[in-house]
């Protein structure tokens, strides 16, 4: 019997009740892809009569020891199927992580090595818990499966998969036109990724739209070993802070869920009207009915800068709490009006007198000399009040504010 008429069976076997359709609701929320609808609907009223939980994956390889609220748009979705009752699984990619996803991708990216991911799956998971319920969250490493394979294991496995099929990608035909230089390893990501599902019975996965090929893959490989496809949803990747393009570290557009309060409400603040519907219906658990109505209430002349400060508050709280968003909001107001919030960190120097590069530097107020040179040229350093203009500047002793940008604050005493 072929899939589709399985779906049709379980259909009529069991029934379409309104929890189904909410479940139904809470998935499509937001996303680009539901694929395939029609089975993931079976599932849900499969597991509604049956009290059985789906079990719902997500992956991430820890490239990098923080998460940003691009990462979070997946781990809300999660969220919200936690809280219909189904099983969530934190799969942690440590083996993957050593070939390297090409996704999106037009060269190689270079493999990490055991000691790095095992640095940055430290603090993966514990941030990704401030959105996932612990008490609720299967957590795994794909190593658990991925090493035993072995040689023949992996041999096995990539008979299952033609070169043909992989070359559909839409990253390797660029490249492959392109003669851009493509490992045999960067075939095995996604193989491997797909092998996950098989390992843990997936229901349904999730991911970015820059992962649907790899997602595909899963559906495939459950099937070459006897099992129920999964289906497959993905998310939309949320746009930086620039409004241009997907967040992301590399185009300092992000924001960082261990930020703290003021730094991230203020970037919350910085983003265009337009670019804030999408941020309520990506990160925010309002309801859609209730976003609706704040659209209708700015499209009746009311200020969306009050909404976007609800988004701000309703961030900052989920990822610290409630007083700290209060004392964010008041901080960003005392700024907007020239003022210096109360709580800036207060630095200890010593080497004067010594160049603005290097003061700015020092305090971790910039990554590089060559950024404070770029913000001193575009007028967006001071020191107490006033705007420095001369990139040569030594700074003589004393204790002073410094500010970076609108947000970036320190009370730096020179010695």
């Amino acid at each position: 019997m072929s899939l589709a008429n399985e779906n049709k069976t379980e259909q009529v076997k069991y029934p379409i009740t309104d929890r189904v359709l909410e479940a139904m609701e809470v998935s499509k929320r937001g996303c680009d892809e539901l694929l395939v609808e029609a089975e993931w609907l079976a599932k849900l009223a499969r597991s509604e009569a049956t009290k059985t939980p789906l079990r719902i994956k997500l992956g991430l390889d820890p490239t990098a020891p923080d998460i940003h609220l691009g990462h979070t748009v997946v781990l809300n979705k999660m969220r919200q199927l936690q809280d219909l009752g189904h099983t969530v699984i934190f799969l942690i990619g440590d083996f993957t992580s050593m070939i390297g996803d090409p996704s999106g991708r037009n060269a190689t990216r270079p493999p990490l090595t055991k000691e790095e991911i095992a640095i940055n799956a430290q603090t993966y998971y514990q941030q990704a818990s401030l959105v996932l319920d612990p008490s609720k969250t299967e957590v795994r490493y794909n190593s658990e499966w991925c090493d035993p394979l072995g040689a023949r294991g992996m041999i096995q496995l990539a008979a299952k998969y033609t070169v043909a099929r992989m070359l559909e990608r839409d990253d390797f035909t660029k490249r492959y036109k392109g003669g851009i230089p493509i490992s045999v390893h960067e075939f095995l990501y996604p193989l491997m990724q797909g092998y996950d599902s098989v390992a843990l019975k997936s229901d349904l996965e999730l991911g970015g739209t820059d992962q649907k090929f790899n997602l595909l893959v899963g559906r495939e490989l459950q099937k070459e070993y006897g099992q129920e496809a999964q289906c497959i949803l993905t998310m939309p990747l949320l746009v930086g802070t620039d409004g241009v393009d997907k967040m992301s570290k590399s185009k300092n557009n992000y924001i960082g869920i261990s930020e703290a309060p003021s730094e991230m409400f203020g970037k919350l603040m910085s983003i265009s009207d337009e670019l804030m519907w999408s941020y309520f219906t990506l990160l925010s658990f309002k309801p859609l009915a209730e976003i609706a109505k704040m659209k209708e209430e700015v499209l009746s002349g009311r200020n969306p800068r009050d909404f976007k400060v609800a988004l701000a508050q309703e961030i900052v709280t989920r990822f610290h709490d409630a007083s700290a968003a209060d004392k964010a909001l008041e901080d960003f107001n005392h700024r907007a009006k020239g003022g210096v919030p109360n709580d800036i960190p207060e630095i200890s120097l010593t080497g004067a007198p010594i160049g603005i590069g290097q003061l700015l530097k020092q305090a971790n107020l910039v990554p590089s000399t060559s950024e404070a040179m770029r913000n001193v040229e575009q007028g967006g350093v001071k020191i107490d009040g006033a705007t420095v203009s001369d990139k040569a500047l030594k700074v003589e002793a004393g204790t002073f504010v410094v500010q970076v940008g609108k947000r970036k604050f320190a009370k730096i005493s020179l010695s």
